[in-house]
């Protein structure tokens, strides 16, 4: 559904409405750490952040602690298009969400199977401290969600939008809305999208590693496999994920967990190609 809702997209506008309709409709279904999915952080809130480049100009948006969106990405893109800044966090963010008509009760983001699940989660661990990382390795079973794409005209836009790690300190924001790290679009280049634990991403800026190496020549599948190689070395594995189109629209995807769903499609294709397992053929 959020591949053919990006395809649908092209064909009304840009490689950037494409990636926001993608990101929108995962936002929405519930069964992702995004959006109505998003995973409480360790006071029993939401907070989520997301991101947003379009490689023609480098315009950037970018949220951050953000309690009452749904549709959190295009919060993101209100912050490229209608504001000079490049990232707005908590407060902020939430008045120009008001002001645009995207803003919602907490209600419609936290439900009774994410409250009993962040009780029994809070039980579980008792007095014992517990590194955060630890925690998503253990616990988080959805993933963040992100989208790229490559438009007619050339143009490369990536989009990344998370509730973050499962019961995160209050206020931590991970790599999802940091340009370089959980997302990176370039045009000539590649876009790319990053999931995992932000903070082992953001020490490596993986996204923009990934473009770093394919402007130096080396092909977008074999430049997302070094980069999860590179994280996996520094910090270990089940940690990263990426996905990744160059500027002639070869896809490519890596990551070092048991899965990562993924998906794609071309305008010509009839189909849609969706995978879960390093074994299953992608793209």
């Amino acid at each position: 559904n959020a591949v053919n809702a990006g395809l649908d997209a092209v064909r009304r506008g840009n490689a950037l409405d494409m990636v926001v309709e993608a990101v929108s409709v995962m936002e929405f279904d519930g069964s992702y750490d995004a959006g109505k999915g998003s995973v409480l952080n360790l006071f029993g809130e939401v907070e989520q952040d997301a991101g947003i480049m379009f490689g023609k100009d480098l315009s950037v948006g970018a949220v951050a602690a953000v309690r009452h969106v749904i549709n959190t990405i295009r919060l993101a893109r209100l912050v490229m298009e209608k504001t000079d800044h490049v990232l707005i966090v908590g407060d902020g963010a939430e008045e120009l969400a008001k002001q645009f008509n995207l803003w919602v009760p907490s209600t419609e983001l936290i439900n009774e199977n994410k409250i009993n699940r962040y009780n029994s989660l809070i039980r579980s661990l008792r007095t014992r401290y517990e590194r955060n990382t630890e925690l998503a390795r253990r616990f988080s079973l959805m993933g963040t969600v992100g989208a790229v794409a490559l438009d007619r005209d050339g143009n490369l836009a990536a989009a990344t939008s998370t509730g973050g790690t499962i019961l995160k300190w209050p206020g931590r924001v991970g790599d999802s809305p940091l340009p370089g790290a959980g997302y990176w679009a370039e045009n000539g280049v590649c876009a790319v999208s990053a999931t995992g634990i932000g903070e082992f991403i953001i020490r490596a800026m993986a996204s923009l590693r990934v473009a770093n190496l394919v402007r130096d020549g080396v092909s977008i599948g074999d430049a997302v496999r070094q980069v999860v190689d590179y994280v996996t070395k520094l910090f270990g594995p089940g940690n990263i994920g990426l996905i990744a189109i160059d500027k002639v629209g070869n896809v490519a995807s890596a990551f070092n967990t048991e899965v990562m769903g993924r998906a794609w499609s071309r305008e010509d294709m009839g189909r849609v190609v969706i995978a879960h397992f390093a074994a299953d053929q992608f793209p």
